[in-house]
This record gives C-alpha cells, structure tokens and sequence, in this order.
C-alpha cells in the first residue's frame, strides 16, 4: 500500500495526537493545538542532555537543572563547577562545557532569546546540525527535518533504505525532509521520535501496531528488523593506567583535584593518577603515584568503555596524615564525595579503592 505523503503525515499525527510520551521538557500536542508555546530553553536543554544518553537517563537531571537554573539568564550566571556538579554522571563532558559558554552567549549577544532559525541556532556554542534543527522544530514550528537515531531507523524502514550508516544519512534526511510538514513540524518530529522509541524499536519492532504498518517498505519485504544497515565498526583500543586514592587519616576523606580544562573529561574532579596509555606499564605504576606514601595495590581493576577506547585502571590506596595537599587538590569528606563533579570511572574508581 502506498500513501501520499500529506496522508502519511497526518496518519501520524493522529497517532501522536494520541500517543505522545509524557516528558517533562515536552509540550503535549493537545496543549500545543490551543496555543500554549514551548520553552526554547527548556528545549534546548533537553536535547543537549539527551545527546548520546537516554530518555531514562536524562529526566531526573533535567528535572534538576531546571529546578536549579529555572532560565537561561540564571544558568548564565551559575558557578561553572556547579554546573559540573549537578552534570556529573551524564557523561560526554564537553556538553557540559558548552551547555555554559552556550546559556553565556544566548544572555550576552541574544538578550536571553534564543535564535529562531537553524542558520541561528547553529551559531551557538554546542549546538550541531541536528540540535538546531530539533531546537527550530520543536521550540518554534520551523519546518527543519530533525533527524536522531529514532528517525533514522523509522526512515530507514518506511522508505525500505539499505545503503549502511553513515552513509545513507543523506537519504535518510531527505526522507525525514519530504514528511515534514509546515503545520505542527514540532510535533510531526517528535511523533517520529516517539515511533522510533515505542514502537519501531530496534528488535522485535511491534508492527502490527505501527500506524506506518502498511506503507513500510521494510514491513513489505520482511527485513524490517534489519534496518538501518550499519558498517562495521573497528574493534575499539584498550589503554591502561593508574589511579592514587589517597585517604586522610582520621576521618577517611579522599584527595581529589580538577582536571584539566579542555580534553576528555575536561574540568571534572578526579583521583589523581597517571596517563592512560596502550602501552602503560602496570608493573611499575606505583612510581608514577602523586605524593610519596605506603600505597598498597588493590586487586582486580576497574573497566570503563568511553566513546573511542575501553580503559582499565589499575588502584592504588594509602593514607596520609595531616598536612598540606599539592596545589589545586582538597579533602572531600565521604559525605561531600555525592555531591563532587566526578564522571562516573572515578566513582567507580573511588568505590573500588574503599571497598
């Protein structure tokens, strides 16, 4: 069966119409029809958070943050290590950083208004390609093709395409760009989000309850579940390295300093420790340790996987009596450790070493 594309539109509206996910960042289509516009703050905070994370992942923080920084002019204003802080455990850091250069740039050069357009948007510290027109869409009803993970294996589906990503990300947006109406756009985009995540999910698509059932190419020819077609991935590397977990006599208060500003996991707190490296020497890592101390080895190691590499860790422990730290690191009491800007390895790190 074939629909026209106006049909196939509105068929799915219709279903979202009915359907919508609950978010807290989301206007619901039926408060959208009777005018009530959407927070481009509130929007765009939400799609910087859900870059690379999920929907589950994302609501607590988002609930959070927007307690916290209820607008854009107060995120502005906010203390750069609280902004970290209240981010640690979301992971991909560089969001972070460019989440406050920018809600600085929308309060110094817009009057804390964001840009209407793509062209705009994309001008903005942080915000690529697909966030600017997620943003233009969803926050303002431009007729922007808004295109994530959900969309590309809805598209890829309906249109029956079997070019492997990344390639076919072209045809997958000029796709997303021939559906996309110039009423209720927003909405018609995160209707196909919602498909993606519901229902045209990646196994066990539940098809018999899609309202795109019948004109899905994919459906037709029975290879739904194998689409989007991905190239092979390269194995990822595995580097190694050391991490010092130093203890302050008498209430057990763990050393901790900031990493540098730029670079992977840049600003956050950590342990301090050595270089991560394919060819670390684990033998001899213990000369590499911070300060000089009794450290003792831990067994077993700590696995991370970031986007590019696996890292394993090797911990060290030791305490060490009163006395000054290096510049730039500080006690963090057991009970002030929750509430440090530390990416999810160094809690993992942190744990391993206390346990």
């Amino acid at each position: 069966m074939t629909l026209k594309t106006p049909a196939l539109t509105q068929q799915l509206l219709a279903w979202y119409d009915r359907h919508a996910r609950d978010l807290p960042w989301r206007v619901p289509p039926h408060e959208r029809k009777v005018g009530v516009v959407p927070d481009p703050y509130r929007v765009w905070l939400s799609e910087i958070m859900l870059q690379q994370t999920t929907v589950a992942a994302v609501k607590d923080y988002f609930t959070a943050f927007t307690a916290k920084w209820p607008k854009v002019e107060m995120l502005a204003e906010a203390d750069a290590d609280d902004v970290m802080k209240a981010w640690a455990g979301l992971g991909y850091y560089s969001r972070a950083r460019n989440l406050k250069a920018c809600a600085e740039t929308v309060a110094r050069d817009h009057g804390g208004r964001f840009p209407d357009t793509e062209e705009g948007l994309r001008a903005l510290p942080g915000i690529g390609p697909y966030t600017a027109a997620a943003i233009a869409a969803i926050a303002f009803d431009q007729p922007a093709a808004v295109v994530d993970g959900n969309v590309e294996r809805v598209m890829s589906r309906l249109r029956l395409i079997e070019t492997p990503l990344p390639a076919a990300k072209p045809e997958i947006r000029a796709a997303m760009g021939e559906l996309t109406p110039q009423e209720r756009p927003g909405d018609f985009a995160q209707a196909v989000m919602d498909l993606g995540a519901t229902i045209c999910t990646p196994k066990r698509p539940a098809c018999a309850l899609c309202p795109w059932m019948e004109p899905c190419a994919a459906r037709a020819a029975g290879v739904a579940e194998t689409l989007p077609r991905k190239a092979a991935k390269t194995a990822k590397p595995t580097r190694t390295g050391a991490a010092f977990v130093l203890r302050r006599a008498g209430d057990g208060a763990v050393a901790l300093r900031k990493r540098p500003p730029k670079g992977l996991l840049g600003g956050m707190a950590e342990v301090p420790g050595s270089e991560w490296a394919v060819d670390f020497d684990v033998a001899s890592a213990v000369m590499q340790a911070p300060v000089a101390a009794n450290w003792h080895k831990r067994s077993g190691s700590v696995g991370h996987t970031f986007t590019h590499f696996h890292l394993e860790v090797t911990v060290f422990t030791a305490e060490l009596g009163a006395g000054d730290l290096p510049e730039g690191w500080w006690w963090s009491t057991l009970d002030a450790l929750e509430g440090e800007a530390l990416p999810t390895v160094m809690r993992k790190v942190i744990a391993h070493g206390l346990g």
